[in-house]
């Protein structure tokens, strides 16, 4: 097949034009919108493959919109710094973490009813597999990967953030309903009502949308997927080896 223009000649001379990128943007929304109910609703003990199916679904739309590893924040020439900021990021995290820990006063924010039962071996599968797979990778390759790179193509690194991050806040209206309860620390903020779980569902929105600029600049900085993915896992994993050995 022969390459003209920005798209590639088929039979008969007849041009097929990639994806139109906003088509691509819908389906990628679209796609996220399903995810989510699986995770949250449908199946979530599927969660890691269904992390998997996801972003190479996520990748083809972008390729097909015309988009390459670089828009996805993995292309080859910017991984080694990627990766090095990942190093520093989880090592930061880590003494932040430790620094808490050792804090009678700061002991209380690590507990949580969805994993305090956990076991040893549980955790770690947590750590190992279902966070750095089942969230880390799908998010990081929805939100900063594809739905950044596709929204930035078109509009800027400004919009593509915007875009980006706001849709990450709702991505975690499902995961935040019982955060009021769930959170020990939270609940006599919140209260029970339900009133106090809609409050704490917003209040949610907004941190993991705020947060997701932090993990878009962290994108844009270094050019990689690879620093948001390690601040995100560091973040998520040490809350779970923490909460465990704290409980």
């Amino acid at each position: 097949m022969n390459r003209k223009g920005n798209g590639s000649v088929g039979g008969a001379g007849r041009v097929v034009r990639p994806m139109g990128t906003g088509v691509a943007v819908g389906v990628t929304v679209a796609v996220l919108v399903v995810a989510n109910l699986v995770n949250g609703r449908w199946a979530p003990s599927f969660g890691v493959a269904t992390a998997v199916v996801v972003c190479v679904v996520l990748l083809v739309v972008l390729f097909w919109a015309g988009g390459t590893w670089a828009d996805a924040g993995l292309g080859a020439a910017s991984l080694k710094r990627g990766a090095r900021w990942a190093v520093v990021l989880v090592g930061l995290v880590a003494v932040g973490y430790a620094g808490a820990a050792l804090l009678p006063v700061a002991r209380g924010l690590f507990a949580d009813e969805r994993y305090g039962g956990l076991s040893g071996g549980q955790v770690a599968w947590r750590v190992l597999v279902t966070v750095p797979v089942g969230t880390v990778l799908l998010e990081e390759v929805a939100f900063r990967g594809v739905l950044y790179g596709l929204v930035r193509r078109a509009g800027g690194t400004v919009w593509a953030t915007a875009v980006s991050s706001a849709l990450f806040g709702v991505w975690h209206v499902l995961p935040s309903l019982g955060l009021a309860t769930d959170k020990p620390a939270l609940t006599p903020l919140f209260g029970r009502s339900a009133l106090g779980a809609a409050v704490a569902v917003v209040a949610a929105v907004l941190f993991t949308g705020a947060s997701g600029v932090l993990f878009c600049e962290l994108r844009r900085r270094s050019g990689s997927l690879l620093a948001p993915m390690g601040l995100h896992w560091a973040v998520n994993a040490f809350g779970y080896l923490a909460g465990f050995l704290l409980r």
